[in-house]
Protein backbone atom coordinates (compact mmCIF):
# COMPACT_ATOMS: atom_id res chain seq x y z
CA UNK A 1 0.00 0.00 0.00
CA UNK A 2 1.41 3.61 -1.33
CA UNK A 3 2.22 5.47 1.96
CA UNK A 4 3.70 9.00 2.15
CA UNK A 5 4.79 11.38 4.78
CA UNK A 6 5.72 14.73 4.70
CA UNK A 7 8.22 16.63 7.33
CA UNK A 8 9.94 19.86 7.59
CA UNK A 9 7.33 21.98 8.23
CA UNK A 10 7.22 24.85 10.50
CA UNK A 11 7.24 28.59 11.58
CA UNK A 12 9.49 30.97 9.35
CA UNK A 13 10.42 34.24 8.84
CA UNK A 14 9.15 36.28 5.67
CA UNK A 15 12.47 36.11 3.37
CA UNK A 16 13.75 32.34 4.91
CA UNK A 17 14.12 29.36 3.25
CA UNK A 18 12.42 25.66 4.17
CA UNK A 19 12.78 22.19 2.94
CA UNK A 20 10.17 20.16 3.17
CA UNK A 21 10.33 15.94 2.53
CA UNK A 22 7.91 13.32 1.16
CA UNK A 23 9.04 10.17 2.09
CA UNK A 24 7.23 7.45 -0.10
CA UNK A 25 6.68 3.60 0.50
CA UNK A 26 4.89 0.83 -0.54
CA UNK A 27 5.05 1.74 -4.45
CA UNK A 28 5.02 -1.04 -6.79
CA UNK A 29 4.42 0.74 -9.97
CA UNK A 30 7.88 1.08 -12.36
CA UNK A 31 6.86 4.62 -13.56
CA UNK A 32 5.25 7.60 -11.16
CA UNK A 33 4.80 11.37 -10.45
CA UNK A 34 5.12 12.38 -7.09
CA UNK A 35 3.70 16.36 -6.72
CA UNK A 36 3.77 19.01 -4.21
CA UNK A 37 0.52 20.93 -3.45
CA UNK A 38 -0.66 23.28 -0.71
CA UNK A 39 -4.02 24.62 0.59
CA UNK A 40 -4.88 27.47 2.06
CA UNK A 41 -7.46 28.42 4.33
CA UNK A 42 -10.52 29.02 2.20
CA UNK A 43 -8.32 28.42 -1.06
CA UNK A 44 -8.58 25.43 -2.84
CA UNK A 45 -5.68 23.10 -3.21
CA UNK A 46 -3.04 24.40 -5.80
CA UNK A 47 -0.52 22.31 -7.48
CA UNK A 48 2.77 23.33 -7.00
CA UNK A 49 5.61 21.21 -8.67
CA UNK A 50 5.64 17.56 -9.49
CA UNK A 51 8.98 15.33 -10.43
CA UNK A 52 8.90 11.98 -12.63
CA UNK A 53 10.76 9.41 -10.52
CA UNK A 54 12.18 7.49 -13.34
CA UNK A 55 14.22 10.58 -14.84
CA UNK A 56 13.32 13.45 -12.80
CA UNK A 57 11.13 15.34 -15.34
CA UNK A 58 9.63 18.31 -13.52
CA UNK A 59 6.49 20.37 -14.07
CA UNK A 60 6.24 23.89 -12.20
CA UNK A 61 3.47 26.16 -11.38
CA UNK A 62 4.17 29.77 -12.53
CA UNK A 63 3.39 31.15 -9.25
CA UNK A 64 6.26 29.46 -7.88
CA UNK A 65 8.61 29.17 -10.60
CA UNK A 66 12.05 30.30 -9.98
CA UNK A 67 11.41 30.39 -6.18
CA UNK A 68 10.59 26.93 -5.19
CA UNK A 69 12.95 23.41 -6.57
CA UNK A 70 11.62 20.23 -6.57
CA UNK A 71 14.27 16.97 -6.44
CA UNK A 72 14.02 13.51 -5.48
CA UNK A 73 16.72 10.97 -4.07
CA UNK A 74 15.56 7.67 -5.24
CA UNK A 75 17.79 5.72 -3.18
CA UNK A 76 15.69 7.04 -0.28
CA UNK A 77 12.92 7.26 -1.81
CA UNK A 78 12.21 10.96 -1.23
CA UNK A 79 11.09 13.75 -2.45
CA UNK A 80 12.09 17.08 -1.44
CA UNK A 81 10.85 21.11 -1.93
CA UNK A 82 12.87 23.86 -1.61
CA UNK A 83 11.55 26.85 -0.75
CA UNK A 84 13.15 29.94 -0.95
CA UNK A 85 12.06 33.54 -0.38
CA UNK A 86 9.42 32.23 1.79
CA UNK A 87 6.34 34.76 1.36
CA UNK A 88 2.86 35.09 3.79
CA UNK A 89 1.11 34.19 1.11
CA UNK A 90 3.50 30.71 1.08
CA UNK A 91 1.17 29.78 4.74
CA UNK A 92 -0.53 26.67 4.00
CA UNK A 93 -0.88 23.06 4.52
CA UNK A 94 1.35 21.12 2.08
CA UNK A 95 1.25 18.01 1.07
CA UNK A 96 2.87 15.54 -1.49
CA UNK A 97 0.98 13.16 -3.58
CA UNK A 98 1.95 10.38 -6.09
CA UNK A 99 -0.17 9.48 -9.38
CA UNK A 100 0.83 6.16 -11.81
CA UNK A 101 2.39 6.81 -14.66
CA UNK A 102 5.17 9.53 -16.50
CA UNK A 103 4.35 10.28 -19.71
CA UNK A 104 2.11 12.89 -18.10
CA UNK A 105 2.98 15.76 -15.43
CA UNK A 106 -0.18 17.28 -14.06
CA UNK A 107 -0.51 19.62 -11.47
CA UNK A 108 -4.43 19.21 -11.21
CA UNK A 109 -4.87 17.51 -7.11
CA UNK A 110 -7.41 15.56 -8.70
CA UNK A 111 -5.19 13.77 -10.59
CA UNK A 112 -3.19 12.44 -7.75
CA UNK A 113 -4.96 9.42 -6.00
CA UNK A 114 -2.26 8.88 -3.19
CA UNK A 115 -1.84 11.33 -0.75
CA UNK A 116 0.34 12.15 2.42
CA UNK A 117 -1.22 13.90 5.31
CA UNK A 118 0.31 16.90 4.83
CA UNK A 119 2.67 19.40 6.94
CA UNK A 120 1.53 22.98 8.18
CA UNK A 121 4.36 26.11 6.64
CA UNK A 122 3.11 29.20 8.40
CA UNK A 123 5.32 32.42 6.91
CA UNK A 124 5.26 34.87 9.54
CA UNK A 125 7.14 37.41 11.63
Amino acid sequence: QVQLVESGGGVMPPGASLRLSCAASGITFEYYVIGWFRQAPGKEREGLAVITNSDGVTNYADSVKGRFTISRDNAKNTVYLQMDNLKREDTALYSCALRVGARWLPLSASEYPYWGQGTQVTVSS
